[in-house]
């Protein structure tokens, strides 16, 4: 369809792409199509422009030329991009030549018209080099995802990920049993993240050249794996690799001696493993995209690039962060209103924006009305989207329904029990209305399966030392918390110091605190409550801070 697309615009007749036209040319409809009750083109169009905005995050990053299709419309728009663009821009128009005087450094380069009418005037190179640039662009972006569009639909672009069967090494069948176990375990696991697009491979010798197999495939990453059987041991290993470098990103070594009646159990644990390591939030597939970004925000970026940007500022919870990603995600919905994760993300942006006072208009209510609207609106276009669910929860958690916050949050573990971020959730909700003992344990499994854990995963693991006087533990905890930056971490740190006597340490993590945080330094009390934590726990923490020399203000 985008080949089409792009040969019809360069021909002249991009005004004349509808609907109709498309089915019969493309779609093999006949004459008596209708687009209105055949959705076909308004499905495949939506699928288009996700798949656009996936290959301009990974594979497209560095082509000049950038190809979208506004909504409402068939007709590409086609900017040539920032970095590429060092003077005026010629324009492509039903009108013949003009030149742009004072044109932006990015722009449109062709929105209609005709290559024909281009003579005489020696600029038909020119013309003819963009033409040829925009069919090598469409033929790029077609090779990309052609591959797996059926398995693709709808969904967003970027963590294409093509999968290799695992290796045997050995004459053992049952490594030959776990092997094949392992890759339909992994192929299960790793469908539950809904960004990652998972490839099968379609020809012959991939095993033996896996960049190329990746290459051919429009794969940005490729998941290799082997099996090895010595004497009553099983050695598996997993490797991921970037295409582009042929760098690997990731690997894993598993030592297991499973007997014929544990074959099973190790495959789900292995398949498990990995899954999760690849997939999840804080995960390889999305910390190598989000590494790979620009800095800065653009007007012209995708509707993914928002909603990874999102997932680096939840990261943190960086307050430079929080109007920028708002503002991007506010811009992505109305370019792609069917996109579920970025409304979740939106919904989470004005949660933050009520429960950390970032709202302009000064009314958390306002922000949190907002933030029920947007998550409710993912779940309605995506009801098994985990990140949707995992966003209406926490709402209700922060909007007093507490109980109707952790069933939704269950509705998520079920559908996704290999996400971390899906188990802190549930975990840290529990535990701040007071239920440790159910609580810490998905906290720590949160925290055992992901690398470098975002510092909110420790926090109610610190209270919950220190509400049973393990304060040298709590202190360990608070410090694994405050790379997150916040003040909350920093309280901890000043309770935990204080309860040990480490009077310096608890001036240090007191000052801390009220540099990043006002409130915890005016307020702790009203901090705390801010997060619906029990009046036990909210009194003990402020306790804890008045030992480690808090003072309310003004009291001195």
């Amino acid at each position: 369809m985008l080949v089409f697309l792009v040969e019809e615009l360069l021909a002249g007749r991009g005004h004349e792409l509808k609907g109709y036209t498309i089915g019969v040319a493309v779609f093999r409809r006949g004459e008596d199509f209708d687009a209105q009750s055949d959705p076909v083109v308004r499905l495949e169009a939506r699928r288009l422009r996700r798949d656009l905005d996936g290959y301009y995050v990974a594979a497209g990053r560095g082509n000049p030329l950038r190809i979208s299709i506004p909504t409402g419309n068939y007709a590409p728009d086609v900017q040539l991009a920032q970095s590429e663009a060092p003077g005026p821009l010629e324009s492509l128009s039903d009108g013949g030549p003009t030149v742009a005087t004072d044109q932006p450094a990015s722009g449109p380069i062709a929105g209609a018209e005709t290559a024909g009418r281009f003579s005489g005037n020696g600029r038909w190179p020119a013309v003819c080099a963009v033409a040829a640039g925009l069919m090598l662009v469409a033929s790029a972006a077609y090779v990309h995802f052609a591959g797996w569009r059926d398995s693709a639909a709808s969904q967003p672009r970027g963590s294409a990920l093509l999968m290799l069967p695992f290796k045997v090494y050995g004459e053992s069948s049952d490594a030959a049993f776990l092997a094949a176990g392992i890759s339909e375990q992994l192929m299960a696991d790793l469908r539950r993240f809904p960004d990652i697009l998972l490839y099968l491979p379609t020809g012959q010798g991939t095993l033996d050249d896996p960049v190329g197999a990746g290459d051919r495939a429009g794969a940005s990453f490729v998941l290799t794996g082997s099996v090895k059987a010595a004497a009553s041991r099983m050695m598996i290993g997993a490797q991921l690799v970037h295409v582009d470098s042929g760098r690997i990103a990731w690997a894993e070594q598993f030592d297991r001696s499973p007997s014929p009646g544990t074959l099973l159990s190790v495959q789900s644990e292995i398949g498990a493993a990995i899954s999760t390591a690849l997939g999840q939030p804080y995960g390889i597939l999305r910390t190598e995209i989000t590494s790979a970004l620009p800095a800065g925000f653009e007007p012209s970026m995708s509707s993914y690039e928002c909603v990874l940007r999102a997932y680096a500022y939840r990261r943190s919870f960086a307050t430079a962060l929080h109007a920028p990603v708002l503002a991007c995600l506010e811009a992505a919905v109305k370019s792609d209103p069917d996109y579920a994760e970025a409304w979740a993300m939106l919904g989470w942006l004005y949660l933050d924006q009520g429960r950390f006072d970032l709202n302009p208009e000064g009314s958390a209510t306002l922000s949190y009305g907002r933030a029920l609207d947007a998550a409710s609106h993912a779940v309605a276009l995506d009801g098994t989207n985990v990140l949707a669910l995992k966003a209406l929860a926490s709402i209700n958690h922060y909007m007093g329904s507490y109980d109707e916050g952790e069933v939704i949050q269950r509705r998520a573990l079920a559908l996704n029990p290999n996400d971390p971020d899906t188990l802190a959730q549930l975990g840290w909700r529990m535990a701040v209305r007071g239920k440790f003992e159910e609580g810490i344990p998905y906290l720590q499994q949160a925290i055992d399966r992901t690398v470098n854990a975002p510092g909110w995963y420790f926090h109610l693991v610190a209270v919950d030392h220190y509400l049973h006087g393990r304060y040298a533990e709590m202190l360990d905890a608070a410090k694994r918390s405050a790379v997150d930056g916040s003040g909350i971490s920093w309280s901890f740190i000043a309770i935990a110091h204080g309860a040990l006597g480490n009077d310096a340490g608890a001036h240090e993590a007191l000052a801390r605190m009220a540099e990043i945080s006002p409130l915890l330094g005016s307020d702790p009390a009203a901090a705390y409550r801010r997060h619906h934590a029990t009046d036990e726990i909210v009194n003990a923490l402020v306790a804890g801070l008045r030992n480690a020399g808090w003072t309310p203000p003004g009291t001195n």
